[in-house]
């Protein structure tokens, strides 16, 4: 029986619907952030949207959302990454998405109906502070603690890069309930309603993509937090004590492959763009299009798409299923993050002077993608994980296969 790739005839008429609302509204509306306040647009965007049945991809109908599966939502996000307000417009934007769907799955019914419910209305938006910056990329190695007060937690520490902490309405904070417990079962979360005199923001910590106003209020900030005799009611400890790092675990894996499936959008509109314009451009008597070095450049653009359509689509796959893609998420996450780098360097290139302006958007997305190899776990984790299963998958069956797609469903 051969293997199908067919995609269902109500799946292929949502990611069209949705193609064409990035097309329509999303990207011309990019250019009205230029002379409209940030929250006027997004608020047009989102009556369209929800106007036209588009909204919370991924979360039940029951809740509100559209009810995708994990391929629909792939699809669908492939092409809002095509633009920067595509995410914004769906309410699918990160970070706030992956925590909808932890306190969808692990809040108590208090949780959901004062949290997640105007997180879903798109009243309000939240941020995920875990990272710290002496832990870096061992979340364990985190040092904030939170320490039990009768119906309350205090929680003392810091946080470091909690992204669009500067706009957001919630904060998920992780901490340290339980010092002696086993290593991965010390931490737990908390719900911390913001602003808050315990939670201070101290900066949107300065890096080296292009800084805009705009992109700070459309919620692009990292921010460095400090955490002050922050009083946290009982009640508002997620999931339960002790299961924070792997509730975290969780959220941090949709986020990964949410952000590879926008670096696809990504990636295909910068080469798009490079197309066209050696197409246009001539140099010598003749079109850039014409020459075979040119071409190359982007046939390996292509290649590298590809590629990263066909691991996607995989782990869709793997997901609607309910098997494990842990193994197939992380060899994903560290090639999108340098495929994107790859592409849009390549486009870049090729629009010469003009791609090093700020002209087009190429230098802008070529400074903040050099972040997708660092955020949600660094290359050298994921390879270092990678490199554990294959070594374990041989001593188990006497070859790695299992563990780099030979069993590919």
């Amino acid at each position: 029986m051969a293997i199908d790739f067919e995609i269902p005839a109500e799946t292929r008429a949502i990611r069209e619907k949705v193609r064409q609302f990035v097309d329509e509204h999303c990207k011309p509306a990019e250019e009205e952030l230029e002379h409209r306040p940030v929250k006027d647009v997004i608020d047009d965007l989102r009556v369209k949207a929800r106007a036209e049945g588009l909204w919370c991809p991924f979360i039940p109908k029951e809740w509100g959302g559209m009810g995708l599966g994990p391929l629909a939502n792939a699809l669908v996000q492939m092409e809002l990454g095509e633009s920067y307000l595509g995410a914004l417009a769906l309410n699918t934007q990160g970070p706030d998405d992956a925590t909808m769907l932890t306190l969808l799955q692990h809040g108590t019914d208090f949780q959901k109906e004062k949290y997640l419910k105007p997180l879903l209305n798109g009243e309000k938006r939240i941020c995920f502070s875990m990272t710290e910056r002496a832990a870096g990329a061992d979340a364990t190695g985190m040092q904030t603690r939170a320490v039990r007060d009768g119906d309350n937690w205090v929680i003392n520490g810091e946080k470091w890069f909690s992204s669009a902490a500067s706009v957001a309405d919630i904060a998920l904070v992780m901490a340290k309930t339980d010092p002696d417990a086993p290593r991965h079962q010390q931490f737990s979360t908390f719900l911390v309603e913001l602003p808050n005199p315990g939670y201070q923001i101290q900066r949107n910590i300065k890096t080296m993509a292009v800084e805009s106003l705009i992109g700070e209020k459309l919620g692009g900030g990292h921010a460095e937090v400090h955490l002050k005799d922050l009083v946290v009611p009982h009640e508002n400890l997620l999931g339960g004590q002790g299961q924070g790092f792997n509730m975290g675990q969780h959220r941090l894996a949709y986020g990964r492959l949410r952000h590879g499936m926008h670096n696809i959008a990504m990636a295909q509109r910068a080469l798009d763009m490079a197309t066209e314009h050696v197409i246009n451009r001539e140099t010598f008597g003749q079109p850039l299009s014409n020459r075979q070095g040119v071409q190359w450049m982007l046939a390996d653009c292509a290649a590298e798409i590809y590629k990263a359509r066909l691991m996607l689509l995989h782990i869709a796959y793997k997901a609607e299923k309910g098997m494990d893609l842990r193994q197939e998420n992380s060899i994903a996450k560290v090639f999108l993050a340098n495929m994107v780098h790859q592409v849009v360097d390549t486009a870049l290139q090729l629009h010469g002077a003009l791609g090093y302006s700020q002209d087009t958007p190429l230098a802008r997305w070529y400074t903040s993608i050099r972040s997708q190899r660092i955020v949600d776990g660094p290359d050298e984790v994921h390879r270092w994980t990678v490199g554990r299963n294959l070594v374990k998958a041989f001593r188990e069956h006497g070859t790695t296969a299992t563990a780099c797609g030979g069993d590919l469903i």
